[in-house]
């Protein structure tokens, strides 16, 4: 990798309107920052994303299956073996839920080591006759609302690249020093069995699976497979100045490559087609989402693909989609009816939770698991009528035990919310209802 793109190559999104950019008040303060990141190591490597992007080939030809999850937004402060861990753990445990009971390969990607910058609805946001900044992640600003927190910093980019680079670390730690062996199974559960419906029919599953690899040990076969997993990394390309930073100059091919992380994705609010987001994915070679809301048209996606995927490269480009439940049959079925008539392929994945949000009488913002199951269910139904496949899930989550989302299997009332409601953004699902998703999805796909 060499250190730095050539000032043409990697930049020409500055020219185009940039939507949900942070207003930094010391300009030369950015130039500074933007200089060291230039200067910095990459946190993946070119390589590490071609595989990525091969593995995401074999989910847009219908042979392999998409986890996607983590928070909705990381907070610098969550950078710590535990909570890291305990995300992991519950990505591992729904992978292995859906390569057993749904006998499919499954494609691991954390929104992880990456995932500090958020886009808002409106750039201020009052308190009591006080009116500041909105709060758009630990990379931009601080949460607390007070005037000195709110104000965005450039610095605090910096501090993204090494929160991500600590995260890495320590999940390349797990996936390849034995945590992540197959044959850990049980003690990715230990914790969790006795108090949890889903933890119980999860440890089920897992007496099921070592009996398969005691069966294999036998029979002579112990595949290093096992013993580590792939996983890998994304994040949404929101700040350009941090992304652009860190793009690089492949030393083998001479492409353009985002090491920031594996796999980056344009949300809803950013996709604009005459806009900087969409032109600086187009220069890039990772393999690339785009999020599609409800208001996409099929002409709009078959834009996409021209733009993003003009070689139409199987693994290049996944669509993102976050209709909502009440909206999901009605709107996707003439968008993969158009994709896969016009020759490309692109992987389909479903957002469940962004179009399901709603606001409890507490002031909460919440999600009800029913709502984001049928929106699963919803798109596992358009993609069964028309044929095509349904490539995989992106869901926000965390491992650790909070009262975000409504309902699940270990049901929690709306009443329950405010006993743990940690999100700094949009609620996620814990990792009891994450485990239920798991298994409802199996479910699903061994039905298609």
């Amino acid at each position: 990798m060499n250190a730095k793109t050539s000032a043409n190559a990697g930049n020409t999104w500055r020219d185009l309107p940039a939507a949900q950019q942070p207003e930094y008040p010391d300009p030369e303060a950015l130039r500074a920052a933007i200089a060291d990141l230039e200067s910095y190591p990459p946190l993946v490597f070119a390589g590490e994303c071609d595989e990525l992007r091969a593995r995401m080939g074999a989910v847009a030809r219908g042979e392999a299956f998409l986890l996607q999850g983590g928070d909705c937004a990381e907070a610098f402060d969550g950078v710590s073996a535990d909570h890291i861990r305990n995300k992991l753990k519950t990505l591992l445990q729904m992978g292995a839920v859906l390569t057993y009971a749904a006998s499919v390969p499954v494609v691991k990607v954390g929104r992880i080591a990456g995932q500090y910058s958020k886009p808002r609805s409106k750039p201020t946001e009052t308190r009591d006759g006080v009116t500041l900044p909105t709060y758009r992640g630990d990379s931009v600003n601080g949460f607390d609302f007070t005037e000195k927190a709110r104000v965005p910093d450039p610095e605090r980019l910096k501090r993204m690249y090494h929160a991500s680079a600590s995260t890495l670390n320590l999940v390349r730690a797990f996936t390849t020093g034995g945590y992540a062996d197959l044959r850990q199974v049980h003690a990715w559960n230990q914790d969790f069995v006795r108090s949890s419906p889903s933890g119980q029919r999860y440890e089920r599953l897992a007496r099921e699976i070592d009996n398969a690899l005691n069966f294999m040990r036998a029979c002579g076969t112990d595949p290093e497979e096992f013993k580590t997993v792939e996983f890998f990394s994304s994040h949404e390309a929101l700040l350009l100045d941090y992304e652009s930073a860190l793009t690089r100059v492949d030393s083998r091919t001479g492409n353009l490559y985002d090491v920031s992380g594996h796999m980056v994705w344009i949300g809803e609010r950013t996709r604009q087609l005459d806009g900087a987001h969409i032109e600086f994915v187009s220069k890039i070679r990772n393999p690339i989402g785009v999020k599609l809301g409800p208001t996409t048209t099929p002409e709009e996606a078959l834009q996409y693909i021209d733009r993003l995927d003009p070689e139409r490269e199987p693994g290049r480009l996944t669509f993102i989609v976050r209709m909502g439940a009440d909206k999901i049959r009605d709107r996707l079925p003439d968008l993969v009816e158009k994709v896969t008539a016009s020759g490309a392929v692109v992987a389909w994945v479903t957002d469940p939770m962004h179009g399901n949000t709603f606001e409890a009488a507490s002031g909460h913002k919440t999600r009800r698991f029913d709502d984001v199951l049928d929106e699963v269910k919803g798109f596992f139904e358009v993609h069964k009528a028309l044929g095509t496949h349904p490539g995989g899930i992106h869901v926000e989550l965390t491992g650790d035990d909070v009262t975000e989302c409504v309902g699940g299997g270990d049901e929690i009332f709306v009443d329950d919310l405010h006993q743990r409601y940690e999100t700094a953004c949009d609620p996620r699902l814990n990792r009891s209802q994450s485990l239920d998703l798991a298994f409802l999805v199996a479910e699903m796909y061994r039905n298609q």
